[in-house]
């Protein structure tokens, strides 16, 4: 879940990089990913893709690039796709083997059940295909506070402190987000893992000015290689072994 107003996210990650050079944040690093396993002739699914996200940077570079979400409402309101469905990530309607790369951006966090869902990922899958992600760590400081709060707690937040509207929140489980749960799961179903990155962002909590420098301070002592599992995103990109 994204803290902070776009706006003032941007402003600080702005700040943060001039402070620190070559500082990517987790939506760069996650384009980069998208981009190296993405060909021409490539069959694409983006997993839960709500209105939009990083498709909309490889739609028409691709041979079929679909969408499927439980959301009716915002597939009607998708922004780029044409190929939109509407179904469980549980039962998807896709034959075996059918894509050669599955994109999923902020659904790992909402999955009930992340067994059954990585299942169908690894199903729909051809050999040598590749299950790309972006999801909150659950052991990132924000995620662990957030999950203290009880729900109309949460809602309140978004609506007064975040700036954003109930629209577009589902419920959070966290069932799946770390690395250890990720690479077990996937290991399970075929999937092995061949990129992984635990991604720092100071922005998540910068409310003010005294917020960001807090968050500075935690990108600093977060990163000491023992404690990079604490930070605030995951990317990861996982490869279909032949069995």
């Amino acid at each position: 879940m994204v803290m902070i107003p776009l706006e003032k996210q941007n402003r600080y990650w702005a700040i943060y990089q001039d402070m620190s050079p070559g500082y990517k944040h987790s939506g760069s690093i996650y384009e980069g990913l998208v981009k190296r396993h993405l060909t021409p002739k490539a069959r694409v699914l983006d997993a839960g893709c709500g209105r939009g996200g990083v498709v909309e940077l490889y739609a028409e570079k691709v041979r079929q690039m679909v969408g499927l979400d439980t959301d009716l409402t915002s597939l009607r309101e998708h922004r780029c796709l044409e190929q939109l469905l509407v179904g469980s990530l549980t039962t998807m309607p896709f034959p075996g083997g059918f894509f050669d790369a599955v994109l999923c951006s902020w659904v790992v966090e909402h999955l009930e059940e992340p067994d059954a869902v990585f299942r169908e990922m690894a199903r729909v899958l051809n050999k040598r295909g590749h299950l790309l992600l972006l999801t909150p760590n659950a052991w990132g400081y924000p995620t662990s506070i957030n999950r203290l709060l009880p729900a109309p707690l949460r809602r309140w937040l978004v609506r007064t402190v975040y700036g954003r509207q109930s629209k577009g929140i589902f419920p959070v489980f966290y069932r799946a987000n770390s690395k250890g749960r990720l690479d077990a799961k996937l290991y399970r179903v075929g999937l092995r893992n061949e990129e992984f990155y635990h991604i720092g962002d100071p922005s998540y909590i910068a409310f003010n000015d005294a917020f960001f420098k807090l968050g500075v301070l935690l990108e600093r002592v977060t990163d000491w290689p023992p404690l990079r599992p604490l930070k605030v995103h995951l990317v990861a990109s996982y490869l279909k072994e032949e069995r």
